[in-house]
């Protein structure tokens, strides 16, 4: 499998989470439609648009399980959730309850919405190491308040990599009237996403990750009976296919970008599906259990979750040692072994966080084992 990527073979490359890599038939493909798109651009924006991207959403929206006429494409989910969260009639005084192991991006985004509307962001402490799925969602309900009018979380956390149980807290939100937002970036590719059984009221995920599109491939997923609150981020002409749904049309269409990496989603799905990628997945994970085991017992630490798969897949994060600065430990890794992690700084300690994708191999986590053993002992002396 490798073999079918771009990856540098001097590189030890155990950061799919951050920026994903494209397999080469994906890469050519979007490479493909970027030529097609020079050949005759009047053509290929102002005539094919419209039919182009309703195909590639259709065959999106047949992988996450939604209509294609509730998903719009958007270059990152922090891009979605910004659509999504700088659109809803917050009133002062409102409360959005989340909690501390959300991407920083989107605290910072949530903290402009707060400034610009009086609403407050309240985030609830998640315990680490995490126990079990009912004490994760007494935690995080503890925060709920008659003020309550949106519950925001991850789906897989960035900082730890948490696979986060959300259908119960969704169902609760529900019943209380509360609107739930799941930024769902680590999820494509990694877990199977069925955006109607999760039933959460708006959703956005990544498809450059881990479902292995082109960079700029991410999609915003929003009920029907919501669209309306929806203002586009950037007011256009509407999308030139008039069967499309006012959501579609004044969100989908930006004037003059090129749409290669959202019309090569299917390409990817297609890459998917041939490799038989569940299997690989549960390969990945094998090799993230033996990773979490010996990061672990090299830091002498507990791991952050059981070894239940159902807290983590393809990423795992590991507390450092108090006394470790993480970023000159992540500089290190780099520079002398050529191994790329990152390193994030959360809630006032380190974590270190490795990605296992279908291009790495037992002896990559082997070589970032031995590196991370001999730089931590360096450090330590």
């Amino acid at each position: 499998m490798r073999e079918q990527f771009n990856i540098r073979p001097d590189i030890v490359f155990l950061n799919h989470g951050s920026f994903g890599a494209c397999p080469k038939p994906v890469f050519n493909r979007y490479q493909a439609w970027q030529l097609e798109l020079e050949r005759q651009p009047v053509e290929f924006i102002g005539r094919r648009f419209g039919e182009l991207m309703k195909a590639a959403r259709e065959r999106l929206a047949g992988f996450v399980n939604a209509d294609a006429e509730d998903l719009v494409f958007v270059p990152n989910a922090t891009s979605g959730i910004n659509l999504i969260a700088r659109s809803l009639p917050l009133q002062a005084g409102d409360e959005i309850l989340s909690c501390d192991q959300e991407y920083g991006a989107l605290d910072r985004m949530w903290a402009l919405v707060c400034r610009n509307t009086g609403a407050v962001y309240k985030q609830m402490p998640i315990t680490l190491p995490v126990t079990t799925h009912e004490d994760f969602f007494e935690e995080v309900w503890s925060g709920v308040s008659a003020r309550t009018r949106v519950l925001f979380l991850s789906h897989i956390t960035s900082p730890t990599g948490l696979t986060f149980p959300l259908e119960e807290l969704i169902r609760r939100a529900k019943e209380r009237g509360i609107w739930t937002i799941i930024d769902g970036a680590h999820v494509p590719g990694q877990l199977p996403l069925d955006l109607q059984a999760l039933d959460a009221d708006f959703y956005s995920g990544n498809c450059h990750k881990w479902l292995m599109a082109p960079k700029g491939a991410a999609f915003a997923y929003v009920k029907p009976e919501l669209q309306g609150i929806i203002e586009p981020r950037v007011v256009s002409w509407a999308t030139p296919s008039a069967s499309d749904s006012e959501f579609i049309q004044e969100n989908e269409f930006q004037g003059t970008r090129d749409i290669a990496s959202y019309l090569t989603v299917g390409e990817a799905i297609k890459f998917f599906e041939e490799n038989n990628w569940p299997a690989i997945r549960r390969q990945c994970h094998e090799l993230v259990k033996f990773a979490r085991t010996e990061m672990s017992s090299i830091c002498d630490l507990p791991p952050i979750a059981p070894e239940s798969g159902a807290w983590f897949q393809q990423m795992c994060a590991q507390l450092l040692p108090a006394n470790i600065d993480g970023y000159e430990l992540k500089r290190r890794l780099y520079d002398d072994h050529r191994v790329e992690v990152p390193v994030n700084f959360h809630n006032g300690q380190y974590f270190i966080r490795i990605s296992v994708q279908g291009y790495n191999t037992r002896e990559d986590v082997e070589i970032f084992l031995e590196a991370f053993h001999a730089v931590l002992k360096e450090m330590r002396s």
